[in-house]
């Protein structure tokens, strides 16, 4: 007799997944190309235009100022992409440092890392990135600086979970027989390692990240006029309301929307494939 082979059929992945990643990747393309997709200047002000419908002039309608939303939401997708990709990489700096120093040494080092992470837990997280912004003033740069300190516990708790299991594993012994120190070990090996879990987390928190910046700039906290961030873009749509006029608060919170959604969906799958591969 002989053996057939037999080949393994692909994995199948789900629609969603493919139609949030086709939708990202069209969302950073159009904000990397907008001087090209669009003939307006984000900030250009045509009353003439004011609360214009959609037409083919203004794909997604005017604002009260006659600004093309189309132009300002493909140029405030820098801002709205880019700021929680900035405060992620600050609050990954920290937390990831101290969750692996706590699961490494344990002891009253985890002690310590722990109780500050409670404590920070404890201290609502919008509160105290107002106090931040309160003390050194309203801006973007504030904003993302506050969000990614008030990011780190959580970032801290989570890489500390998956910390304490990785150090039990066997290669972790096996390069302190060799005579490896500590530090070495982590930025070596075990951080590498926990790398695939984190970054999946991180996808899932990139959505949450740009809520909470949006709700900064709809505050008045983060993004400052003549921005185009989404969330400002709420916030000065609203008069617009009483007028009968939806578009310009429902086209950028459309877009915050399907983005949150987007990156939750894609960060979930990846959590999920991440966690069954990583060794």
């Amino acid at each position: 007799m002989t053996a057939v082979a037999t080949l393994s059929p692909r994995p199948v992945r789900p629609l969603g997944y493919l139609l949030a990643t086709v939708f990202l990747a069209l969302v950073v393309v159009a904000a990397v190309c907008a001087p090209l997709v669009t003939p307006y200047e984000p900030d250009a002000v045509d009353f003439g235009a004011s609360l214009a419908p959609v037409s083919p002039e203004h794909l997604l309608g005017a604002d009260q100022s006659g600004r093309d939303l189309f132009t300002r939401i493909l140029y405030g997708a820098r801002t709205s992409l880019v700021g929680p990709l900035a405060l992620l990489a600050i609050a990954s700096a920290l937390g990831v440092a101290l969750g692996t120093l706590a699961a490494w040494h344990r002891g009253w080092v985890d002690a310590v890392v722990s109780r500050v992470t409670d404590v920070m837990y404890a201290f609502p997280g919008l509160l105290f990135v107002v106090l931040i912004v309160a003390v050194f003033g309203n801006g973007m740069t504030t904003a993302v600086i506050a969000l990614g300190l008030a990011y780190a516990p959580t970032i801290a708790k989570y890489t500390r979970s998956v910390a304490l299991a990785e150090c039990g594993k066997p290669y972790i012994d096996a390069y302190r027989v060799q005579g490896m120190g500590g530090p070495a070990i982590c930025v070596r090996h075990l951080v590498p390692n926990m790398a695939r879990s984190i970054v999946g987390y991180l996808v899932v928190l990139f959505g949450e990240g740009l809520m909470s910046l949006a709700t900064l700039s709809f505050l008045g906290f983060g993004a400052q006029p003549p921005s185009s961030d989404w969330g400002l873009m709420v916030k000065e749509g609203q008069p617009a309301i009483v007028q009968g006029a939806f578009l310009p608060v429902l086209v950028p919170g459309a877009a915050i929307a399907l983005v949150v959604v987007s990156f939750n969906v894609i960060g979930v799958r990846l959590a999920d494939r991440m966690g069954v591969r990583g060794t």
